[in-house]
């Protein structure tokens, strides 16, 4: 019985040793490119490996050096590299073994058409010469990478190589409206435009979509699906030079206005990608079901085309509010959609109503309506406060009414993505209608149900302020990050508020109480106090407002 230990450990080494190829005869494993060691699947994760090539431009016979290579503090045992046809599954043309780690393999009968290892040992880089046949038009190379006899990577590949001769585009304008969607900004514009932001989708026979995208960008360019026109639980794809500074394909998917969570690729064919005069291109067939977590599987989608800045591998928030469809689109269809840089003024004009209403004018009337009645002037034959109170709070209404229907314009209905900000909005709505209707049913102030209308009429506004300053925060957040220096303005604000009100409440309860007399004086300590607080209200509204123009 003592020897079954040992029997078992020679035979799963010799095993290893002859399922893994060290000596790379893999001539079996030229169609699938898949190790055929039968235990394990390819890995999901960013593979740690790129191909880079000399030129990206070749006619026949011309010699392009190939390195795949390891990125930092990574190594490989095994790979096998071929090229290929855009597309295809044939290896076209013959390497020239440079490498003394490297042998060249028959692949599709003809000689040294691929490239893999000839020993196990530990890689950072191989290099190879590809020498172009004739009568092809593009290229890419392919390469699968095994770090270990169980850890490997496929569908690894190179920029797009095109033939002097044919000058292929990864994006074309051609078929636009004949076979495939596009949308672009602006308008019209070729992709070979270095001003042109473009994406297409055609629908394949053997399903799925076939989608291409480019734009000028030193980072990504990025294309989402969206049931809306506010970022969130959207489907993204992201075309973007990676830390080595070689394009891929990412699948993302955003779940608000942070950094999209990346996706595994999943059913996604990367059929090229390009950088060429800081333009990024791609094209790839993704037989992924779209799906925005609300719903799967439609056609009907609000199309976002944005760009902006990477970050050691990672992307950054874009510069500039995406360019948006007009409306949702079928992506399956064969139009042409065009867009701009959707700058949404509109929503910027709710937001400044929205902080005009309730951090000046609405402020103003409740301030004057609680400390400043003690002011016996009458103007058209009713109090100043009063007057004053009135027509702040006419103000406030118009305002809050503006804005709400703005809000309704700009996104064509409820957004979802929105849902509490836009539940408080309603119920401020409403609110502030009711609060005038009652003021205009108020009993006389002799009348003894006088004082239910007083105190529903305080908590009313009470209860709205506190409503409205919380969506104020709300709003702000879905502008910019909850860690953003307008956050936390809107936050000053509001202390602000309180430390005012307190002190207001002081000085009223010390008058009150005969402690605190100012009668002699020429500006009452009330009226002194609230000037100061709508010089410094005044300072915040104009910050965030300045805040949300630029945002």
């Amino acid at each position: 019985m003592e020897t079954w230990p040992g029997l078992f450990l020679f035979l799963a080494v010799f095993s290893s040793l002859v399922l893994s190829y060290p000596n790379g005869e893999i001539s079996m494993a030229c169609k699938s490119m898949l190790p055929v060691h039968g235990i394990s699947a390819p890995q999901n994760s960013p593979p740690p490996y790129f191909i880079s090539v000399s030129s990206t431009a070749f006619n026949p016979g011309d010699e392009i050096t190939v390195t795949l290579e390891a990125l930092k503090d990574s190594s490989f045992k095994g790979f096998l590299l071929q090229a290929k046809t855009v597309g295809g599954d044939v290896a076209v043309g013959a390497f020239q073994i440079v490498s003394p780690n490297t042998q060249g393999l028959a692949c599709d009968n003809i000689q040294n058409s691929s490239v893999s290892h000839s020993d196990r040992g530990n890689k950072q880089n191989i290099s190879a010469i590809w020498v172009a046949p004739p009568d092809v038009s593009h290229v890419v190379f392919r390469a699968t990478v095994l770090h270990n006899f169980t850890v490997f990577w496929t569908e690894i590949h190179s920029q797009i190589l095109v033939s002097s001769s044919s000058q292929v585009s990864i994006c074309s304008k051609e078929g636009c409206g004949v076979q495939k969607f596009c949308f672009s900004t602006p308008a019209g514009c070729d992709p070979h435009d270095s001003n042109c932001y473009f994406m297409s989708s055609e629908v394949l026979k053997s399903g799925g979509f076939k989608f291409e995208m480019s734009g000028l960008s030193d980072g990504y360019v990025a294309v989402g699906f969206s049931d809306d026109t506010i970022m969130g639980n959207d489907d993204i794809y992201i075309c973007d030079k990676n830390a080595s500074d070689h394009i891929e394909v990412q699948h993302a998917f955003s779940t608000g206005r942070t950094r999209p969570s990346r996706k595994p690729l999943g059913k996604v064919e990367i059929l090229a990608t390009s950088f060429n005069n800081g333009i990024i291109g791609c094209s790839f067939i993704s037989r992924n079901t779209i799906s925005t977590q609300s719903r799967a599987g439609d056609s009907l989608y609000y199309i976002f085309l944005t760009y902006g800045p990477t970050s050691a591998g990672l992307i950054r928030k874009h510069p500039r509010t995406p360019s948006i469809t007009a409306q949702r689109v079928n992506i399956a269809s064969y139009e042409i959609q065009g867009g701009t840089w959707f700058t949404p003024l509109i929503i910027k004009t709710h937001g400044a109503l929205m902080l005009v209403a309730w951090m000046t004018t609405g402020s103003i009337g409740m301030v004057f309506a609680r400390y400043l009645k003690s002011i016996k002037k009458t103007l058209l034959g009713k109090d100043v406060w009063f007057q004053i109170h009135f027509c702040m709070m006419l103000l406030t209404v118009l305002a809050t009414a503006i804005a709400f229907i703005l809000a309704f314009v700009a996104r064509q209905g409820w957004s979802s993505g929105a849902e509490t900000h836009a539940v408080i909005g309603c119920v401020v709505m409403i609110l502030s209608f009711i609060q005038p209707l009652i003021a205009f049913c108020r009993p006389s102030p002799q009348n003894n149900r006088r004082f239910i209308f007083n105190w529903f009429h305080m908590l009313n506004a009470l209860v709205i302020k506190v409503l409205a300053d919380t969506n104020l925060f709300l709003g702000l957040q879905m502008l910019t990050s909850p860690n953003d220096w307008m956050i936390k303005t809107m936050g000053g604000f509001v202390s602000w508020e309180a430390l005012i009100a307190i002190t207001l409440d002081i000085n009223l309860w010390l008058k009150k109480k005969e402690k605190c007399d100012d009668s002699q004086a020429k500006v009452k300590s009330e009226m002194l106090l609230v000037l100061i607080y709508l010089c410094g209200s005044l300072a915040f509204v104009i910050a965030l407002l300045v805040g949300i123009g630029k945002n």
